[in-house]
Order: C-alpha cells, then structure tokens, then sequence
C-alpha cells in the first residue's frame, strides 16, 4: 500500500485525474473507498463484529438457514433456500478464488449486498466506482469528540496489468463486480465489492484480512494508494459535492439522510468560513 498525504481537495482531484490517465483498458477498474479516520485499517464489518475467519459455508448457513426465513417474512427479500449439499460441495473447491466464474450464485449474492447496506455484519468490502461518493464517506461524520486529524480515502486496482495469480493457502482477494439487481442503495452509491479468502485444506475457505494483502509488499496486483487529507477540508469538500447534489440523501433515499441532508445545505453550508 502506497500512503500519500495531500494538503487539499485539489490536490486529491489532481491525483484521481493522474492514475485514470495511468490505467488503460488493459487495467481492471479503479474503485474507491473513504474512511472518516487514516487510523482505520481496512476492515469488513464482519471482521468488526469478531468474525473474521469464519468459514464461507458458515456465513451462508448463517444468512439463509438460521436468519432466512424471518428476514424473508418481515422485509420482504429474496431469500435464497439453503442447500446444505451445495454449500459443502461449493465452498470446499480450492479453486473457488482462482477459477473464471461466480463465487456466489446471483440470487445469494443480491441478498448479501442487501445485507450489507442494512449493516448486517458482511464479508464484503464496499467500495465505490466513483472518487466522489468516496469522499462523501470520508468526510461525512463530525464527531464531536476527539477528531481525526486526517481522512482517507482509498484506491484500489486489481490488476495494473493484465494478468494475476496467485497461491493456494494464502490470502486471496476478488472483486465481485457491480452488476446485480439489488438494493437502491447499491446504485445511487456506484458500488461494487471484494471478498477476501483463504483457502484451509480441513474446512474450505474462510474469510481473510484485506489489511494483511494490502500490508503486502506490492508484487504487480492488488495495488492499493491511501490518499490522506486534512479533516480541516470537511466543508469544502461536501460544499462542493453538494454543489452536484451528491449528498446523504442522493446516496440513501431514507429520512433519515434527508433530514441529514437539510442541516447542512442549510445551515451548515450558509457559515462557510
């Protein structure tokens, strides 16, 4: 991972214009990620919730045996049926990462990003297509306590070049892609998604640390840049955000966002320093 700090805004936008003119179409998609504190490593809400190794066909038991029948009753959603069979089948294949194809069947990876935008804890990591609504999470709480003194926001690229391997019993991390039927949610915030595993030779794949990859040296995939910059730049940056309606309305659609939304257009944003 390859930490920068930058003094402003600007500096980032300058930045995000310089690795899209680096990347061509040889190279996998930029996607990125704000994070309020450039203390926080990355970490998927699962990991958060002390559930970081937990095993693939767990978590699937999980969200569709245990909790399925109750979710798909009072929310409403497409619940895959659990196939016990399936799971140990499908989550003991070692090639599971490394194969073309889907780690998740359509219907079971709709419901988890469902999941995840309902703060669920999920093996996924969120990010977005867009550097702006990854500032917007970057820069959008003010805590009213200690303060970071520095916000991150973070881009990724799987593959610089063309090409990536791998190595069976190591960490592995896979994009998922953003084309599924889901949630709002997922479109009004551009996202897509990545999983990281590793493969145990007794159980199958459990879930692994994105941070350990990233903390990795860089060996031509999975490159990583943390853009650091100054929390003092909050208002400018959702200033100018907004100025192209990108705000936490636009992004969830609830009340809640919009009653967040109309404190700072219009009071926060009317005593710009």
């Amino acid at each position: 991972m390859e930490v920068i700090d930058l003094p402003n805004w600007e500096a980032f936008e300058h930045k995000v214009k310089e690795l899209r003119s680096e990347h061509t179409k040889e190279s996998s998609p930029l996607l990125f990620r704000g994070q309020g504190n450039s203390n926080w490593k990355l970490r998927t809400t699962l990991e958060r919730n002390g559930a970081q190794h937990m095993l693939f066909r767990e978590y699937y038991a999980l969200i569709c045996a245990s909790m399925g029948p109750e979710v798909r009753t009072f929310a409403g959603v497409g619940v895959p049926q659990f196939d016990y069979r399936w799971s140990t089948e499908h989550f003991l294949n070692a090639g599971l990462l490394y194969e073309i194809g889907d780690v998740f069947p359509q219907a079971l990876y709709q419901y988890m990003a469902y999941l995840r935008h309902f703060g669920f804890p999920s093996p996924l990591l969120d990010w977005s297509r867009s550097p702006f609504v990854a500032a917007f999470f970057a820069f959008r709480d003010d805590p009213s306590g200690d303060k970071p003194e520095k916000r991150s926001i973070f881009v990724y690229c799987e593959r610089p070049v063309a090409a990536k391997g791998g190595t069976l019993g190591q960490p592995q991390i896979l994009p998922i892609g953003p084309y599924v039927e889901t949630h709002e949610r997922h479109f009004r915030q551009r996202c897509d998604y990545t999983i990281c595993g590793v493969f145990d030779q007794d159980y199958g794949w459990r879930f692994a640390s994105h941070q350990a990859v990233f903390d990795k040296q860089y060996t031509g995939q999975d490159r990583l840049w943390r853009f650091d910059l100054p929390s003092g730049e909050r208002k400018k940056v959702l200033g100018s955000l907004s100025d192209y309606n990108l705000n936490a309305f636009s992004l969830f659609g609830s009340e809640e966002s919009l009653l967040e939304t109309m404190w700072f257009r219009e009071h926060v944003l009317r005593h710009r320093d």
